[in-house]
């Protein structure tokens, strides 16, 4: 076993991977082993991104193999090891993503001069009315935001409390070991100090830490 689990992060919509540097040196100093992987969120589709995430994690060597994705990198995680195209233990954390449909991804679209840059993974999440119920197959944990500072507040009336982009209903998939609000925005996931600590937890035990101050 490596001393060192592997720890895949996944990045969101519209993103380069380097704005996970923060928080992949986080979860280093915590103990993982880090690898970022960058997929195309706008020209592919989530089938696409689901298997190329596959592909690359089958060439990390390790275990337990975790996996951290950031708003559409959560998406494109669980739609991957829902496929059964990775065997391999580990647990999951999802941070501001929208598993049951993005409502502000549908309004983008719906904009004449907007709608190509949502992209093809966010379409074909909300054209199948989000992902299905998380069947268990591995500890999947979710961080949400309560900081309504984001481009969902752009697009109309908010669909409820949320960090802005994503609301907190939409990151309630049936299924999924722990969720837990914290305060902060869609973007400040990223970057919040407290965030990675919750989830290098989760994946060593499970669970998030409600005792933490």
């Amino acid at each position: 076993m490596n001393a060192r689990p592997p720890v895949v992060v996944v990045h969101g919509l519209w993103m380069p991977g380097w704005e996970t540097a923060l928080l992949r040196r986080r979860l280093a100093t915590a103990g993982f082993a880090p690898h970022l992987f960058r997929f195309r969120s706008v020209r592919d589709g989530l089938g696409t991104n689901a298997a190329r995430l596959a592909r690359f994690a089958a060439g990390i060597e390790g275990e337990p193999l975790h996996f951290v994705g950031y708003s559409l990198g959560g998406v494109v995680v669980l739609a991957m090891l829902a496929s059964g195209a990775l065997q391999r233990p580990g647990r999951v954390v999802c941070l501001g993503s929208p598993l049951r449909g993005s409502e502000s991804g549908r309004r983008l679209a719906g904009l004449p001069a907007a709608g190509r840059i949502v992209g093809r993974s966010v379409r074909d999440l909300n054209s199948r009315g989000g992902l299905p119920p998380w069947p268990g197959t591995r500890d999947v944990g979710v961080l949400a935001g309560d900081v309504a500072l984001g481009m969902g507040r752009l697009l109309g009336r908010p669909l409820g409390s949320g960090d802005g982009t994503v609301a907190i209903v939409e990151t309630r998939l049936p299924g999924i070991r722990d969720h837990l609000v914290v305060h902060e925005s869609h973007a400040s996931l990223l970057f919040s100090r407290e965030v990675a600590e919750q989830t290098a937890y989760f994946l060593v035990h499970g669970r998030f830490d409600r005792n933490s101050s």
